[in-house]
């Protein structure tokens, strides 16, 4: 390691960096401590990530520098970085599955010989892992190891390479709130042996429970930062969107009436030809919100795609309406009642080439009102698309604007208005606020409670607990391609929840 002393305090002072038609970060400062836990909150492009790209050497800085302990350092690499004594968590893993733990680590290391000594390597896991309180084998394959085991590795492997300041990319969105809750006392106690630690999250319950102050970006500038003792969620959330956030949650029992959508021992192959469902059963009725609940991973795409008719069913029933729609087509699926916002806001729910309102008829351009012997009704299209845009509130330039260059919020709220607009009686939402920041993602509920009091039966897929625990009137927990058990939401809390998704406590129900 580079570091010839150990970092006391990072500084990044005045930070600005541009690209082409944006200002990403606008003279930006923040400061962070030895034994301190930062965390950077703001709306998707507020500039968080940017800022933390430059910290890490992925960005060079247009403007302002970096100090460590007061000296100015230049960063132009991660490798830098690395020597510099900073290391960085992604939010997506960057592990070879097929490796061991000590292998996945010693890539990348120098070695003075020809072979890394991996024992040597293996010992000094074992003693990080002693020193943090960890639980990892150094011998285990990646591929073996949960969610939670899998960023226990990242953590290791930043730390075995010395680094003194660890950045964090949502470090809770894939774990379970067991394993969440043990890597919040896991960063404590880091902070209290001297580690310094940034974190990026959406998650304001998260910030308030493992951080020391919060640095609020807002449209690329600092919009403030304060100790977290002295603020609450609801300021930060202010802070963040300039405006008070609505309380969104289901109100009362739902009006659910008839089974819109019934599914019997469904049985489906994933993509490396094993089984990704077993025996799932399930019904959603009228007017209810069932909410599928599970570490990413377990069946819940497959189980969406197979219903939407996006993946050959091998096994099992899946009826709308009381129709048959198993191995129907996309297209027949559709016409028979079925709205659907796929996991896959850009690729699978909208065609980034095509314009806003290419996008907005997608599923009807060739039927009335928008079509008559296949010939397109321009003027009664644009109409109709200027009037969606305006109600969801999708901010675009012009009805012409390709929607591959809109933010994921905005492309979500056109799928949003396409999807419900067409009043199916079935909509399948698959982690529909995934990446989206606070105000997005309060759009998205009002929305998804929307579609419940116009009677629709809403199946909502997220890993979110908080989420569907405001939103559903069921919750089914998925684990390995089963159905671990099926409650009403008021017997779901938190804690049934997590052990549930981590496969304890299996009571299948559907």
């Amino acid at each position: 390691m580079a570091v010839t002393e150990s970092i006391r305090t990072l500084m990044m002072q005045g930070i600005t960096k541009r690209f082409p038609g944006v200002l990403s970060n606008d003279n930006v400062t923040i400061e962070i401590k030895a034994g301190e836990v930062l965390a950077l909150l703001g709306e998707n492009g507020a500039g968080k990530t940017t800022l933390m790209n430059v910290l890490y050497g992925l960005y060079q800085p247009d403007g302002g520098q970096i100090l460590i302990n007061g000296q100015a350092v230049t960063i132009d690499s991660p490798r830098t970085a690395i020597d510099l004594g900073i290391g960085m968590v992604h939010q997506h893993f960057m592990l070879v599955p097929t490796l061991t733990v000590s292998e996945n680590i010693a890539l990348g290391l120098k070695s003075s010989g020809t072979l890394l000594d991996l024992k040597s390597v293996a010992a000094k896991v074992r003693e990080l892992a002693a020193q943090y309180g960890l639980t990892v084998n150094p011998d285990a394959y990646v591929w073996q190891l949960s969610v939670g085991e899998q960023q226990r590795v990242e953590i290791i492997k930043a730390l075995y390479r010395g680094a003194q300041l660890l950045i964090l990319d949502e470090p809770t969105a894939v774990l379970t709130p067991q394993e969440a809750d043990e890597l919040v006392a896991l960063l404590k106690r880091m902070a209290e042996q001297g580690q310094a630690i940034i974190i990026i999250s959406h998650k304001l319950s998260e910030v308030m429970a493992i951080s020391d102050r919060v640095s609020v970006l807002r449209d690329g500038r600092l919009a403030a930062t304060v100790a977290t003792v002295d603020t609450n969620p609801e300021q930060l959330a202010l802070l963040m969107v300039g405006r008070e956030m609505k309380d969104i949650h289901r109100e009362g029992k739902s009006s659910s009436g008839a089974v819109v959508l019934s599914v019997e021992d469904l049985a489906v192959t994933g993509d490396k030809g094993t089984p990704a469902l077993r025996g799932i059963s399930l019904a959603v009725r009228a007017g209810e919100v069932l909410g599928i609940a599970g570490v990413s991973g377990n069946g819940q795409k497959e189980f969406a795609q197979a219903v939407s008719g996006l993946r050959q069913i091998a096994g099992g029933a899946v009826s709308l309406c009381g129709k048959d729609i198993t191995n129907q087509t996309p297209r027949a699926i559709i016409d028979a009642g079925l709205g659907y916002i796929p996991e896959d806001r850009l690729h699978v729910g909208t065609i980034g080439s095509f314009s806003i309102w290419e996008n907005l008829i997608l599923k009807d351009h060739h039927q009335p009102p928008y079509s008559t012997y296949s010939f397109l009704k321009n003027k009664l299209i644009r109409t109709r698309s200027a009037e969606l845009v305006r109600d969801y509130g999708v901010k675009t330039p012009h009805l012409d604007t390709p929607t591959g260059r809109l933010s994921g919020g905005n492309i979500q709220r056109l799928i949003l208005a396409r999807e419900i607009t067409r009043a199916p009686k079935v909509l399948i939402a698959a982690y529909p606020t995934r990446g989206l920041d606070i105000g997005a993602t309060e759009y998205v509920h009002t929305m998804i409670l929307k579609a419940r009091s116009q009677g629709m039966g809403v199946v909502l897929i997220s890993e979110d607990l908080e989420e569907i625990r405001a939103l559903s009137d069921q919750v089914a927990v998925f684990y390995d391609g089963r159905i671990m058990k099926t409650m009403p939401v008021e017997e779901a809390d938190e804690q049934v929840l997590g052990l549930l998704m981590a496969g304890v406590g299996q009571n299948q129900a559907g």
